[in-house]
C-alpha cells in the first residue's frame, strides 16, 4: 500500500471517529426517555443537552423543563438535574458497560404530549477541548493534527483491547453453556434409556403374571 493510500485511510478513520451529530429525543409526559452507550474504562465523555421549543410554545412564552439523570453501569449517579432547560456533564469512565442518560419532563405543558430534547454526546478524543490543548501545549497546524492522530490511535487500540476482552468473556460463557447443554443432554438421554428399560421390565413382569408369555 502506498503512503498516499495510508494517509487516505488514516484521514477517513479520523473523520469517522470525530464526526458527532446531535440527536433529537421525543420525551413523553408520562415516562422518561433513556439513551445509553456501551463504553470501556478510562474514556472521556462529554455531553450537552437542551430543550427545543416549537413555534406554539415560543409564541405562548411556554418554557418546558426537564429532569436529567446519568448513571454508570453499576448504578452510580454521575449527573442529576431537575427543572432545567439545558445543561452539560462530563466524566471519565471507571466502569466498563452501558452508561445511561434518562430525560423526563418536569412541568406539565397543556396540550403537549411530549417535549423535544437535543443531545450531543461525545466520547474519546472528540470529547477533548483541542483549543485548550493547543494553547496549553503551544502547538498548532500539523503538530496539532499529529497529536489528534496519536489520540485516535490510542482510542482505536483501547477499543480493540476492550473488544478482545469482551470476545474472550463471550467465548468463556459460550464454552460453559455448551458444556452445560452437553451434560444436560447426556443426563436426559440416560433418564430416557432408564425409563424405557423399566417399562420393558414392567411389561415382561405383567405378561408373565397374566401367563401371556
Amino acid at each position: 500500500m502506498k503512503l498516499v493510500d495510508v494517509l487516505k485511510v488514516v484521514l477517513a478513520a479520523t473523520m469517522a471517529m470525530t464526526t458527532v451529530e446531535a440527536i433529537w429525543l421525543e420525551v413523553p409526559t408520562s415516562w422518561p426517555k433513556c439513551v445509553y452507550e456501551e463504553i470501556h474504562t478510562n474514556v472521556l465523555v462529554f455531553a450537552h443537552y437542551f430543550v427545543i421549543r416549537d413555534e406554539d410554545q415560543i409564541q405562548a412564552n411556554i418554557v418546558p423543563t426537564i429532569s436529567v439523570e446519568v448513571t454508570s453501569p453499576f448504578g452510580n449517579n454521575l449527573h442529576n438535574k431537575e427543572n432545567v432547560t439545558h445543561g452539560q456533564f462530563g466524566f471519565t469512565t471507571t466502569e466498563p458497560g452501558k452508561y445511561l442518560a434518562c430525560f423526563m419532563m418536569s412541568n406539565h405543558i397543556p396540550g403537549s404530549k411530549s417535549v423535544t430534547v437535543g443531545l450531543r454526546w461525545r466520547t474519546g478524543i472528540d470529547a477533548k477541548d483541542w483549543d485548550s490543548v493547543a494553547k496549553k501545549e503551544k502547538i498548532d497546524g500539523v503538530e496539532l493534527e499529529l497529536v489528534k492522530l496519536e489520540g485516535l490511535v490510542q482510542t482505536i487500540r483501547g477499543n480493540l483491547v476492550y473488544l478482545k476482552k469482551r470476545e474472550e468473556e463471550m467465548r468463556e460463557v459460550s464454552e460453559r453453556t455448551n458444556a452445560a447443554v452437553a451434560r444436560f443432554s447426556i443426563m436426559s438421554l440416560s433418564i430416557c434409556i432408564l425409563a424405557a428399560a423399566m417399562q420393558i421390565w414392567y411389561l415382561k413382569l405383567f405378561f408373565r403374571k397374566k401367563k401371556l408369555i
